[in-house]
């Protein structure tokens, strides 16, 4: 089974930008959905967005909807998570997490990376 590594994490302004990449480590993500999380301290971890493996669809929490991309590439070895516009709330811990499959719920997602940390400064 495929095992998720996230890079790309980092201390950014207000307003700005980064990409988080999540690789398939040792495989690719075919046949996989994956997803993103986040958790900031003294909060439960949750949804920040997900891409289907059959069809490619996305879905994005409503928090970041219009804000971060989540996207993979042609090779699927690797799925992206582009946050732009940043928020000091948007600061946390981002997990990426693979199903195999389609995936319906959150539940869904049993395979998950150690977590890369972004913080947004005012």
């Amino acid at each position: 089974q495929v095992q998720p590594v996230e890079s790309g994490g980092g201390l950014v302004q207000a307003g700005g930008s980064l990409t988080l990449s999540c690789a398939a480590s040792g495989r690719t993500f075919e046949s996989y959905s994956v997803a993103w999380f986040r958790q900031a301290p003294g909060n439960e971890r949750e949804f920040v967005a997900a891409l289907t493996w059959s069809d490619g669809s996305t879905r994005y929490a409503d928090s970041v909807k219009g804000r971060f991309t989540i996207s993979r590439d042609i090779a699927k070895t690797t799925v992206s998570l582009q946050l732009n516009n940043l928020k000091p709330e948007d600061t946390a811990v981002y997990f990426c997490a693979a199903a195999y499959g389609d995936w319906a719920t959150s539940d869904d997602f049993g395979l998950w990376g150690q977590g890369t940390q972004v913080t947004v400064s005012s």
